[in-house]
């Protein structure tokens, strides 16, 4: 054939489609195992991460750094005191199950016996053994215990209540998030402002005090909030307010407001707490007409602004029972109109109790620090900041969990 070389098969297109066919199998055999390693990796650490995953890497690790600390504490023993053994020992009651913990605990008591034989040996050796500084000591010995004992104490604790071990911490975020989350006041329509502000009592992340919003009804034009104060302060208050606060926000646009609160009634009952009772405030806001109707169980009056008349008006209902007490119980509402300038304002206790201090002066102290943002003109399109700083002028040393929520009609 005219070009070709004797002895040479000819160069056809068909040899090089061949030999493309050839290597496009093993080119998509290696991408297929490539992409399933890096799934199962990816897979692997997020299930570590939330404390589904066997502990076995961690355990390796932790296991093989034990004899790397003793064999440095004999080696260069100034820098790698027996100490350094709580290392892994810390280490490990954080993310190791309380039997794998028990295995490097053991381990580190057998490294622990190592380096004191060592030691001994090499005083026993030495020209001047009464110069020979290091060795095991039994405080060295006692701490590495105690921080053993505690460990596993911890691992227990988590294992019993049901704890991720290395997810305690990342849940207690979670269920702070999730509080702020539903606490969240929904996009108001041109025209309506509103600030919410919850601090909880002693610095704490937890508030037994929490708000639930939405917009209902025909158009989403009715605004419905709930401010509510649990019983109790701290992390007690605040799982059962994280309880209520999703019951309240799913009851919430499902009834009538004249049945809101019999029915979150109802429900704080069938919880059976041994100090399960709340005080709410349910408001309900028709944002085409400013018209409003506060129902109450326990709780503070409401106060609004008028500004018409330049002066602060309390609108306090017949007040029903606290919530959570008797089944039946009745709740009346008192109604209003939020007209142009108007402020509604919304508190628990918090912000207005104090010792010694009568309750109505703690609510004027509050209309008169509100009253000078109004005057300031801080309650403006951009209404962010106004419900903190009321916490911080009226209420900031006080020992118990504060909300505050501001609503106005420009």
């Amino acid at each position: 054939m005219a070009g070709s070389t004797p002895g040479t098969p000819p160069q056809t297109s068909a040899t090089g489609t061949t030999a493309k066919a050839a290597a496009d199998p093993l080119t998509a055999r290696l991408r297929k195992r490539l992409y399933r390693a890096r799934r199962t990796l990816r897979r692997t650490g997020v299930d570590y991460f939330r404390g589904d995953a066997a502990d076995w890497l961690a355990f390796a690790v932790l296991l093989l750094l034990v004899p790397l600390l003793v064999a440095l504490n004999v080696w260069i023993p100034a820098w790698v005191p027996p100490t350094a053994l709580v290392l892994p020992i810390l280490v490990g009651s954080l993310l190791l199950r309380p039997v794998s913990l028990v295995l490097l605990y053991a381990t580190a008591a057998l490294g622990l016996s190592t380096e004191s034989v060592i030691h001994t040996g090499e005083r026993a050796a030495s020209s001047r053994p009464d110069e020979y500084v290091f060795g095991v000591t039994p405080g060295a010995a006692l701490v590495v215990g105690a921080v053993g004992v505690a460990g596993l104490l911890l691992a227990q604790f988590r294992s019993r209540v049901g704890v991720p071990w290395r997810g305690g911490g990342s849940m207690l975020f979670d269920l702070r998030e999730r509080l702020k989350v539903q606490s969240r006041l929904p996009k108001l329509p041109d025209g309506w402002h509103a600030d919410m502000a919850l601090r909880p009592a002693g610095g704490q992340s937890f508030s037994g005090d929490f708000v639930v919003a939405a917009r209902t009804g025909p158009g989403r034009r009715m605004l419905e909030v709930v401010l509510a104060d649990v019983s109790g302060k701290g992390m007690d208050a605040g799982s059962r307010a994280l309880l209520l606060s999703g019951a309240f926000g799913g009851l919430l646009g499902s009834l009538s407001p004249h049945e809101f609160l019999p029915a979150a009634n109802g429900y704080l009952l069938r919880q059976d707490w041994e100090e399960g009772f709340a005080s709410a405030v349910h408001l309900a806001l028709d944002l085409d007409t400013g018209e409003y109707e506060l129902l109450s169980a326990g709780h503070l009056p409401g106060m609004q602004r008028l500004a018409g008349a330049g002066r602060w008006e309390v609108k306090e209902a017949t007040e029903g029972p606290l919530l959570g007490l008797y089944d039946g119980a009745k709740f009346e509402g008192v109604r209003g109109r939020l007209g142009p300038g108007d402020v509604l304002l919304l508190c628990t206790d918090g912000m207005v109790e104090a010792p010694g201090r009568d309750l109505s002066e703690g609510m004027d102290r509050l209309m008169g620090e509100a009253d000078r943002l109004v005057a300031g003109a801080q309650l403006g399109s951009d209404s962010s900041g106004a419900a903190v700083r009321l916490i911080e002028t009226v209420a900031k040393d006080i020992n118990d969990d504060r909300a505050v929520l501001l609503l106005w009609r420009a």
